[in-house]
């Protein structure tokens, strides 16, 4: 496998934090994504930033598989969020062997959340991560015009932009506009696909979002285009909650599922 795949936390958010490092493997990605730090109030919480026995076990699960961790999620950038709190997250997500931060905008002031950001990514730079800005139509970072705005004016040689195809699509980015995107700040994608109608309301599109999303080449959003638009290898996070198929699908089979039709997306690239 050429190009890094990895099976992001939301996919299997079922699973223990070590239980995700197996799925991973048993279903043939060469990553994982590890959500160290809930993204909402009624997820599942794990005892894991720090020197914890959980921790341990996610480090021998890792060790035992061969899997590498490409994300750690979620920390957001927030006007009562001092970016030193998080420095412990990170020191984990270090010690995990990770690569990328996963950011999320929810400052409404657009200074201060730049600034914010700058401080984030230079914490992150002194263990070695990349921070990437996730734009998500929802936020104060809405569209890829925006987060690509933020992170130029951060300046932060480690700043990314991360597309999400879902967020991409419901945001109503173009792909044309990606080309104004500088190829180093596109450091890693999330891939899935939905149908290509938008909802009316913020609501359903969160619930659609967050539960409903659909394998890569089974919806309407443009991913062949839009995987030409990015830089040929990019890491592919497969980010696709199924809530539904989930009643009577097991997380590794979902798993499998998702990297199979991921290769047949890959493979029309080259069609």
């Amino acid at each position: 496998m050429t190009r890094p795949i990895s099976l992001a936390a939301l996919t299997v958010l079922e699973l223990t934090p070590p239980e995700m490092v197996t799925c991973a493997a048993d279903a043939g990605y060469s990553h994982v994504g590890i959500r160290l730090l809930p993204a909402t109030p009624t997820e599942p919480q794990y005892d894991i930033v720090g020197d914890t026995p959980l921790l341990r076990e996610v480090e021998a699960r890792l060790a035992d598989t061969g899997i590498k961790v490409l994300d750690v999620e979620i920390f957001r950038i927030k006007p009562d969020a001092p970016v030193a709190q998080y420095e412990a997250a990170i020191a984990t997500a270090a010690r995990l062997g990770a690569s990328e931060l996963l950011v999320a905008g929810n400052d409404p002031d657009d200074a201060r959340q730049v600034a914010s950001f700058a401080a984030f990514c230079e914490l992150a730079d002194s263990y070695g991560l990349g921070a990437v800005l996730e734009f998500m139509p929802w936020t104060e970072a809405r569209n890829l015009a925006q987060a690509a705005r933020i992170v130029e004016r951060c300046g932060s040689r480690n700043a990314g932009v991360l597309i999400d195809a879902f967020h991409f699509s419901r945001s109503r980015s173009r792909i044309e506009d990606i080309a104004s995107v500088p190829p180093s700040r596109l450091r890693y994608l999330q891939l899935c696909d939905a149908p290509a109608a938008i909802p009316a309301t913020m609501e359903e599109i969160l619930d659609q979002a967050r539960a409903e999303r659909l394998f890569p080449g089974d919806g309407g959003i443009d991913l062949v285009g839009l995987l030409r638009a990015v830089p040929r290898d990019i890491p592919l996070s497969l980010e696709i909650p199924m809530h539904t198929l989930a009643r009577t699908v097991g997380a590794t089979e979902r798993a499998r599922r998702a990297l199979a039709a991921t290769r047949r997306v890959l493979a029309q690239l080259d069609a």
